[in-house]
């Protein structure tokens, strides 16, 4: 994870892609609350929750350098994936369902290939 005690370029890449899913998933969360319906079932506002929760938390371990970042984004990972498939399952052509499954799916992504349990 640290090189001579930096933050490398991959990770703070990671960090940016985990502020982003962040920001997305608060800003879904509002747009479901507003949709009403099933966009605003438990399942779905547990998933954005979740993800959101666990992005920022991972960002803020990367950040810092800790020991357990990537053990974090392994399990930050899973979160978001189960956020991606909910918000595609709902999207129906809804730019702001589509956005925040698309940001998710990006930082799985970038996730799986940084951390060695392989999410």
């Amino acid at each position: 994870m640290k090189q001579e005690g930096k933050i490398t370029a991959e990770m703070q890449r990671c960090i940016d892609k985990c502020m982003e899913v962040h920001s997305s998933c608060e800003q879904t969360m509002t747009h479901c609350l507003q949709r009403g319906g099933k966009h605003a079932d438990m399942a779905m506002m547990g998933a954005l929750m979740d993800c959101s929760d666990m992005t920022r938390i991972c960002g803020d371990m990367m950040m810092r350098q800790s020991p357990m970042a990537m053990e974090m984004a392994s399990l930050c990972a899973r979160a978001a994936d189960k956020c991606a498939e909910m918000a595609m399952s709902m999207s129906d052509g809804d730019p702001m369902m589509q956005k925040c499954a698309n940001a998710c799916h990006e930082f799985v992504q970038m996730a799986r290939k940084m951390s060695p349990a392989r999410a």
